[in-house]
């Protein structure tokens, strides 16, 4: 029978929210997110599909989401991979415990608890895979919308409105992309947990800080933002 320590049990409960909690607060309509790098880029995305409806070649913008699309098979292909690796752990319970065990201040876990952590890894990291693969999906599906664009010659309307609708599918799979990306850094807050338990609530609550700087601090975001954005009314 599986038996889990109260500080493990709050340090469970602690990653859950850190990582439900950032979740909800930067995907979601907030206060802050019009100061975030999804608000940022998703103007910059509108501009590019009114600039790629200008254009009568568009082979640029079938490289430019080819190379999206790249990036983001990368690391569906290496989640796979270790994904395969924690499945062979799974077998090498008694021998990684008793490897640990020779570690200061790492906390000693039956076989049973071992497994369960490796098992909530695997989790998380199907759970990236599965937002990967459906973010190249998606980067497939604007692919096609570039294909099908209409020209210049048609109404301007029609084009504001398609442009629109490009962008939206840009920033979907922009999105999915992005929550493979951050279950990859909670993920490694999870191996903390192999250690201490209160090394993984301090790593996790570490994560929450680096991700929300990053979304809401970082130079990147001051690039972005400095960059005038030409108002839609006036394209």
């Amino acid at each position: 029978m599986l038996q889990i320590n109260p500080i493990d049990t709050i340090a469970l409960s602690w990653f859950i929210l850190c990582w439900a909690g950032y979740t909800w607060g930067a995907d979601h309509r907030g206060p802050r997110q019009s100061r975030g790098l999804s608000q940022a880029t998703a103007a910059h995305r509108e501009i590019w599909m009114r600039r790629m409806l200008e254009r009568e070649n568009r082979i640029v913008d079938s490289t430019l989401l080819g190379n999206l699309m790249r990036s983001v098979s990368f690391f569906a292909s290496t989640t796979t991979l270790i994904i395969g690796g924690f499945v062979a752990a799974l077998g090498a319970a008694d021998q990684a415990i008793s490897m640990v065990r020779e570690i200061p201040f790492v906390a000693v876990v039956s076989p049973l608890f071992w497994k369960a952590k490796v098992l909530l890894l695997i989790l998380i990291f199907v759970y990236a895979f599965f937002k990967f693969t459906w973010s190249t999906r998606q980067f497939n599906y604007c692919n096609i919308m570039i294909g099908a664009a209409p020209t210049a010659v048609h109404d301007t309307d029609e084009m504001e409105e398609y442009a629109c609708r490009a962008a939206r599918l840009l920033a979907l799979a922009g999105e999915n992309f992005n929550r493979g990306l951050r279950a990859y850094y909670f993920g490694l807050a999870v191996l903390s947990w192999f250690i201490n338990p209160w090394l993984f609530m301090a790593v996790s609550g570490w994560v929450v800080l680096v991700l929300y700087r990053r979304e809401f601090a970082s130079r990147t975001l001051k690039a972005l933002t400095s960059v005038a954005t030409p108002d839609p009314s006036n394209t």
